[in-house]
């Protein structure tokens, strides 16, 4: 006579010791594949976004010039918290917009912000330190205020790179006020509407 104890176990069984390493190991090597293509999407993701906030920052400035019928600068700054007086810089992890005075040397303020992919490797690179929009919304030279125009180059132009990236962009604030985004890597055709117009 069997006892409901001593019966056999038919259809009940555990992972054993190697099946478990084996999936382990499996796993480890999958990990191991994946974390470099995810380290270049995050470094890729840190670049466009960083290109994406110059883009909108450069953008904000000047359409607030055509808002107020005044001149209005965008620039760069290593201020913690920009306002109307941050030094400009052109290497700076924040920006700022500032609207310049018609008389006299007080600034306003519109709005800035922090450049967070500064902080985590990602790289601009530009001449322009400052870049002033007319009442037209065109870029505009303003001794007052610092913002130059090359006449080699008129347009104001942001490298941004990150070195663990593959895919660097730039952002151009053409003479006549076009801003735009744009890959360095690529030429401006009807192919490739993405890419950046020959310097």
């Amino acid at each position: 006579m069997s006892t409901p104890w001593s019966r056999p176990r038919c259809g009940l069984r555990g992972f054993t010791i190697i099946e478990l390493m084996v999936t382990i190991t499996l796993l480890a090597i999958l990990l191991g594949l994946a974390v470099p293509s995810f380290a270049l999407w995050i470094n890729n993701s840190r670049v466009r976004t960083t290109a994406q906030v110059l883009q909108d920052g450069l953008r904000l400035a000047q359409a607030e010039a055509v808002r107020r019928n005044r001149t209005v600068s965008f620039f760069l700054t290593t201020a913690a918290n920009p306002d109307a007086d941050s030094t400009a810089n052109a290497n700076g992890g924040n920006w700022g917009v500032r609207v310049l005075p018609l008389t006299g040397t007080t600034r306003e303020f519109v709005r800035g912000g922090a450049l967070a992919g500064v902080n985590n490797g990602v790289t601009i690179t530009s001449a322009s330190t400052l870049v002033c929009f007319n009442a037209a919304g065109q870029q505009v030279a303003n001794g007052t205020e610092g913002c130059a125009i090359d006449a080699g180059n008129p347009n104001a132009i942001y490298d941004v790179a990150h070195a663990g990236s593959d895919r660097p962009l730039r952002v151009i604030a053409s003479l006549g006020g076009r801003v735009r985004m744009c890959d360095p890597a690529k030429t401006l055709s009807a192919a490739n509407p993405d890419g950046c117009p020959p310097l």
